[in-house]
């Protein structure tokens, strides 16, 4: 059960109406997960920008479903690994490019360099090392492409956190993050 209502979009009004009917239009259907930040139409504004600017970005969309994998995983939240395990087939990822990013793992030289340094940020809670940097780059990755990996570890986190807060009820195929190897 959602520890945080998600919002009817028949029933919404005002801001968070126009919103949620957006998404709508744009996907289709309104996940749960846009249902639950509408709860603060500000929230869903923001989700929704920052989204929306990342798509027209550098990394391939690809690399942002990789990354959301990859991240989702490390946060142990099965409803965005749920979203993204669909949305990064639509993407084109295959079954075997979606099981390695949930290990932080890409066959693309720099793909796994993005997903190494978005691994770090979560891990490292930004404070990565000099080291992080210097491998990104030396895998070609410039300083417009860090920063937009940054952005995207910060959508995704946010997305985690807010589902995991509000125990948001998965509307995807069910993912399950991988047991936790003791530390």
């Amino acid at each position: 059960m959602n520890a945080i209502t998600a919002l009817d979009p028949q029933s919404a009004d005002g801001k968070a109406a126009d919103l949620l009917g957006a998404v709508a239009k744009s996907l289709g259907s309104v996940p749960n997960l846009f249902r639950v930040a509408a709860q603060s139409p500000a929230s869903l504004e923001g989700l929704l920008a920052l989204s929306s600017a990342l798509r027209t970005g550098r990394l391939s969309g690809r690399t942002r479903e990789a990354l959301a994998l990859t991240v989702a995983e490390l946060n142990g939240c099965d409803y965005c690994l749920s979203a993204h395990t669909l949305l990064g087939k639509g993407a084109g990822l295959s079954d075997a490019d979606i099981e390695a990013a949930r290990q932080g793992r890409s066959p693309d030289a720099e793909r796994q360099a993005a997903l190494d340094l978005a691994a770090a940020v979560v891990r490292m809670r930004g404070r990565v090392a000099e080291a992080d940097l210097a491998r990104a780059r030396q895998a070609g990755l410039d300083d417009g492409q860090i920063v937009e990996i940054v952005a995207q570890v910060a959508l995704n986190t946010f997305t985690n956190y807010l589902n995991l807060v509000a125990r948001t009820e998965i509307d995807f195929p069910v993912v399950k993050t991988l047991p936790r190897q003791a530390a």
